[in-house]
């Protein structure tokens, strides 16, 4: 591709969306190599028929009644099956780069950032300094440190929907990342620039010719590796740097010298093993292998830190002599293998620091090789040992050590454990009901269905992973669609059948999930009902009284629009907020967010800022999803900005400040919250619950197809066919939608909403006290920016129903011009400078695959051609990758 940036005519009309100069020479040299790549892999005409459906978009994006979106869909329909194909592998490839590229500049810019700071000084915005300084200021430093030290945030990762890309692909892309920010030391030049060149190119060849699908869909154990790579390649890292730079600001020229000032506030919890809740891939020995896989690379981190650590301990024991506890913890080594200290000994002679912890990375090394003579029982005896040798460093007057590498270490241990993440159990309220049914009918030792038996050694798998890596390694239990305190009972009632031995049973905390609007309406009375649980009771006196409640934004959506969802979580999370103070009850909402904004989505520190007052209070879990795992942890300066984010959010949340704000926004608009409610529900049932709505929904978008594509473990639907909406999972209903250029679960009936309240000035001033609405605003906008009027019509006319595309028309346009008149903006993302650069420059490209889509899915619905349906559906799930791509989100 010779241009790969819109031409200067569009660009014009972009002026307020320029592209920063070396984003812009990224995207030109390697678009220009991969223009190189297809002429010497297809020809001139390859890269000919490239160049002409890309102006041809270029242009219909510039003059929309100009006739070139015509031309250019003319221009598709004459390319052979073999080339659509090829053209279709081209933009996406280019997708790919130039979101490469995009990645890369938000780290220059973030490294530029830094670089312009003085130390120690306050950085901007919303960065955690930022927040402490001004939690310091409403609170004063004493409770700010106490806040601090209670801090918590828990991500949670989760498979569903895993990268559209394959995981050859996205090597790829990683190698030639790793390029393009070689290419930007200012010292590269000379043949060194010209070694750049030649391996860009190489790589760029490589994403050309490597296959864009899977031939087959991930395992349960693939979507397991394919996260534990991130904590390889970054999050091992990022935590406890994150915490070093906390230290840093908040010790100042006494970091490093002496204790931290806070805890780590960052547990990692994982659903990829332990979610089954309609994923029958999901068993109990899948869960067994998933938790030995983490702690395998947990362990494996910790034994090449820990020597990397003892390399630097160098120390010798005149100089720094070892305390009494650090001599005793050494004799303890030797009786524990007289072989392995004697070796250690002869390698560290005098360095009495260094051979304790050579000593405890051989333990660390036999604990993931399950060699009991040397095997740590547990993490908190790793961290028990690595304390003494600070302790005995500090004595010493040695105190830059004791609190230098040595720390990072402990930090590491500390959020990490032996499991690396907790493993968290899903299953269907109704999967319980009909196991105790099975059971009451056939008894424990009967002949029981194979489901209920998978039940049962569900059970056992939680128990195996306690004894091998901890309790906190597994020992939340989520229950999804809990309508009744029954539902958290049957798993504390068939966690006893499973062991029949009360010494046995695993500790097991359930944790209700509220997904659909009446069980979020419902949510207060079931968590009263639950309190007369014994086992509940007995858990909240052994815990603390701590109680978990997860909240679904996916199901909820789909079930009453996004309107009424938003606003329905928000009033179950105040709701239960005081339940939990009238009942002391230590309360941890786990928010059950998407990675596209039809399912939570958005931007997570603006969403913890918006919630209900003393609904956070210092505490925040959410999902992490598929590409949204590798977008905000793929890479370590980009991770460390986003938890600094969601961490200094979740401090400021319990602020005065902004626990008065939301307060006095929730009671000032009340009414109007009330009537967005009614209005937006309404129109959003109008449409879906229509005759013939659900089989119209799957021949408008590529619903269907998007069930083939193999992306996950996961079947992307409950039951077999599409008759009921009900059965549809959440993530292929905002997918679908967002191929078709609609996005239709992310702003529907807000247009009508907000019309007929009509009042433009209350509007306005809700947008700007009412940080709810501010945000559901900003993330429909973001949303409509995604979609394409023109593209969507065309989708809209295959299934035949022009009444219900007409619906969804006049409410895009309406919602359009509603979302502009608040924000008094004169175009989609006027206002943020860089979400609309990124969206403005790639929407023609993402046309221009949009229609290599339509003729694919036009031709397998009228079924004209049914000799060449395997080449279409081909074709039409290359386009899928590429639209994802585009658009930056699957699901």
């Amino acid at each position: 591709m010779t241009a790969p940036l819109p031409p200067r005519d569009v660009r014009r009309g972009l002026a307020h969306h320029e592209v920063p100069d070396p984003l812009r020479n990224d995207v030109r040299v390697l678009g220009e190599f991969l223009g190189r790549v297809l002429r010497e892999a297809g020809g001139d005409e390859l890269l000919a028929d490239v160049e002409r459906l890309r102006e041809l978009a270029i242009e219909a994006h510039d003059e929309p009644d100009g006739g070139a979106l015509e031309r250019a869909e003319q221009l598709v329909a004459t390319f052979s099956l073999a080339r659509a194909e090829q053209v279709a592998r081209a933009f996406t490839c280019y997708f790919h780069l130039a979101n490469t590229a995009e990645e890369y500049h938000r780290v220059r810019v973030l490294r530029e950032r830094e670089a312009s700071l003085e130390p120690r000084t306050l950085a901007p915005d919303d960065s955690l300094p930022a927040a402490v300084a001004q939690a310091t200021a409403e609170l004063g430093r004493e409770e700010t440190l106490r806040r601090l030290q209670a801090l918590e945030f828990r991500p949670v990762f989760t498979a569903h929907p895993t990268e559209a890309r394959r995981r050859a692909v996205s090597s790829a892309i990683r190698r030639i990342a790793e390029l393009v920010a070689e290419r930007d030391q200012r010292s590269i030049g000379g043949m060194s620039l010209v070694e750049n060149d030649r391996r860009l190119l190489a790589e760029i060849d490589t994403l050309w010719r490597t296959a864009p699908l899977r031939q087959a869909k991930p395992t349960v154990l693939d979507e397991v590796r394919t996260v534990l790579n991130v904590f390889d390649s970054t999050l091992s890292e990022v935590f406890p740097e994150v915490y070093r730079r906390l230290d840093d600001w908040l010790l100042g020229d006494a970091a490093g010298t002496t204790a931290p000032a806070v805890r780590p506030f960052a547990r990692v919890g994982t659903w990829i093993g332990g979610d089954r809740d309609g994923n029958p891939n999901v068993t109990a020995e899948v869960t067994r292998e998933a938790a030995a896989l983490a702690s395998e690379r947990a362990l494996r981190s910790l034994e090449v830190a820990t020597r990397r650590t003892a390399d630097t301990l160098t120390l010798d024991n005149e100089g720094t002599p070892a305390s009494a506890e650090l001599l005793a913890l050494w004799q303890r080594q030797r009786i524990m293998s007289e072989a392995v200290t004697a070796r250690i000994a002869g390698e560290a002679p005098g360095e009495p620091h260094r051979r304790v912890l050579l000593v405890v990375a051989e333990r660390v090394a036999a604990t993931r090789e399950r060699h009991s003579d040397l095997a740590y029982a547990s993490a908190q005896d790793l961290e028990a040992d690595l304390l003494v040798v600070q302790r005995s460093l500090e004595a010493a007057g040695a105190t830059r050590p004791a609190y230098g590498d040595l720390q990072r270490l402990i930090w590491q241990v500390t959020t990490f454990g032996f499991h690396l993440a907790e493993l968290e159990v899903r299953q269907h309220s109704q999967v319980h009901a009909a196991a105790l049914a099975d059971l009451e009918a056939n008894g424990v030792d009967g002949t029981l269905e194979p489901r209920t038996l998978e039940v049962l050694d569900t059970y056992r798998a939680i128990g195996n992973v306690q004894r091998r890596f901890g309790v906190l390694a597994a020992r939340r239990y989520i229950v999804s669609f809990t309508q009744s305190a029954e539902h958290l009972a049957a798993v504390y009632r068939l966690a006893e059948l499973a062991f029949q031995g009360a010494d046995e049973v695993p500790v097991i905390d359930a944790i209700p999930l509220f997904e659909t609007f009446a069980d979020l309406e419902a949510s207060v009375d079931i968590l009263e009902g639950a309190l007369a649980i014994p086992q509940v009771q007995k858990r909240l006196a052994e815990n603390g009284r701590r109680v978990e409640v997860m909240l679904g934004y996916s199901d909820s959506s789909k079930d009453v629009g996004p309107v009424s969802a938003t606003l329905a979580l928000d009033t179950a999370q105040r709701r239960i907020t005081e339940w939990a103070e009238r009942h002391d009850i230590q309360l941890t909402l786990f928010h059950g967010r998407g990675g596209a904004l039809g399912r939570g989505g958005g931007p997570a520190n603006r969403a913890v800022l918006a919630q209900p007052p003393g609904s956070v209070d210092g505490r925040f879990k959410l999902t992490e999803q598929g590409e949204v795992i590798f977008a905000r942890y793929g890479d370590p300066v980009i991770a460390a900005r986003h938890i600094e984010q969601v961490v200094a959010a979740t401090l400021l949340a319990g602020t005065p400040t902004i626990e008065k704000r939301n307060a006095e926004a929730t009671e000032r608009f009340a009414e109007l919250a009330a009537k967005l409610d009614e209005i937006s529900r309404t129109r959003f049932h109008e449409l879906v619950r229509a005759d013939g709505f659900p089989q119209w929904f799957a021949s408008v978008t590529p619903l269907e197809e998007v069930g083939l594509l193999p992306i996950g473990s996961r079947p992307a639907r409950r039951g077999l066919s599409v008759s009921s909406l009900d059965d549809l999972r959440a993530i292929p209903w905002v997918f679908s939608w967002s191929q078709a250029r609609i996005n239709l679960a992310g702003w529907y009936g807000l247009g009508t909403a907000l019309d007929a309240i009509g009042d433009l000035d209350e509007l306005r001033a809700a947008y700007a006290q009412w940080p709810l609405f501010t945000t559901m605003i900003d993330n429909v906008e973001m949303s409509l920016a995604k979609t394409d009027e023109r593209i969507a019509a065309r989708y809209l006319a295959l299934g035949d129903r022009p009444d219900l595309a007409e619906q969804v028309m006049s409410e895009m346009a309406l919602t359009r011009r509603s979302v502009l008149a608040i924000t008094d903006s004169d175009a989609i993302l006027s206002r943020r400078r860089i979400l609309g650069r990124a969206v403005q420059l790639r929407s023609p490209y993402v046309d221009a695959l949009s229609l290599l889509q339509l003729r694919a899915l036009r031709a397998l619905r009228t079924g004209d051609t049914v000799e060449q349906a395997d080449d279409l559906r081909r074709l039409l799930l290359l386009t899928v990758n590429g639209v994802a791509a585009g658009v930056q989100n699957t699901g």
